[in-house]
């Protein structure tokens, strides 16, 4: 099944960036995708007040749900996929918007039969700049929003952390309207928690299928050309020895004994090597600042009458958890100005 499709894919002349072929094509093809991000503000101030104005819409959403059990799935899909809009479109969605509705169904429906048969054609397409499109929207929206949801779920269910982090946002944010990418500097418990989200969310779990270019040899093993390589990152993700708590949701694996942040080299979400995930930075900056202003103005609590909270994974293309409901409040304790 899997050199099927292998050899599928290879008959696709337009397969855009993230399943090409590595060479010379494909560098010149990353280059132009990179360019053109950070031409358009990635990790630049111009990108940090996109994702603000986009945050804002979120926070109109949830005020208007304050006190209500509400399923979040399509608010964060939505505000993810609109970020990524106005990279490559120039415009954002309302959220009930007919084509964002279809575009962001479309998406999930996708990610989760690509795990079955239809995996074999859905990537008929034509144009190699549709399939650039198609590529950094899903790369912009589908990872970043399953791990938001993944996040917010965790969060509902451990309320002391989601308290402590209330804590240091609010003394790190004491008088400023809005927080900023530099804050992480200042937010080694946040940092901590929104990577323990990253690790738990395992949002692509086998990374992006590789192929050898050539003969070579890892580990004393021989890999003849054309070998088909699928990246395990659940294995690193969860390895023992690398984590100090691998099997649970914990901040403590992203802190030191000082209390202060680090990254273990265990940690790669964004997978490594030159066809790493080539919107991690604006990965980063979103599920920081969503993270941060969403704590600062609400509390976020699992509703009485939703019963037990089911962790597992629904399996696709990425990981994504299994439809929840929550419920906010506003922290009427800190006067947040509006974005």
């Amino acid at each position: 099944m899997l050199h099927f499709y292998v050899c599928f894919c290879a008959t696709l002349p337009f397969i855009g960036v993230i399943l090409a072929d590595y060479g010379s094509s494909w560098k010149e093809q990353r280059r132009f995708a990179l360019m053109n991000l950070r031409n358009f503000g990635m990790g630049k101030d111009s990108m940090e007040e996109r994702i603000h104005g986009e945050i804002q819409y979120t926070v109109d959403t949830l005020e208007k749900s304050i006190g209500k059990s509400f399923s979040p799935q399509n608010m964060f899909h939505n505000a993810a996929s609109n970020i990524i809009c106005q990279v490559l479109f120039g415009k954002r969605f309302e959220y009930q918007d007919e084509t964002m509705k279809t575009l962001v169904q479309c998406f999930t429906e996708n990610a989760k039969i690509a795990n079955g048969p239809w995996a074999m054609v859905i990537r008929s397409f034509t144009f190699q700049l549709t399939m650039y499109i198609l590529d950094l929207h899903f790369a912009g929206t589908d990872t970043t929003s399953n791990t938001l949801l993944t996040g917010f779920l965790y969060l509902m269910n451990y309320p002391q952390v989601q308290e402590r982090c209330q804590q240091e946002i609010d003394m790190v944010l004491e008088g400023k309207d809005q927080a900023s990418s530099e804050d992480r500097n200042n937010m080694p418990y946040v940092q901590a928690v929104i990577h323990e989200f990253q690790r738990v969310a395992n949002t692509v779990p086998l990374s992006v299928f590789h192929c050898t270019t050539k003969d070579t040899e890892l580990n004393g093993y021989s890999i003849p050309k054309g070998t088909l390589i699928i990246p395990n990152l659940t294995s690193v993700l969860n390895e023992e020895g690398q984590w100090k708590f691998p099997n649970e949701f914990n901040p403590e694996n992203f802190l030191n004994d000082q209390g202060e942040f680090v990254k273990p080299e265990a940690f790669m979400p964004f997978s490594a090597g030159p066809r790493m995930c080539l919107g991690e930075g604006l990965a980063r900056m979103e599920l920081f600042l969503f993270t941060v202003t969403l704590l600062r103005k609400f509390k976020f609590i699992w509703p009485e009458d939703a019963g037990e909270p089911d962790f597992t994974p629904v399996y696709g293309v990425t990981l994504t958890p299994k439809p929840y409901r929550m419920k906010v409040q506003l922290r009427v304790s800190q006067k947040i100005p509006n974005l």
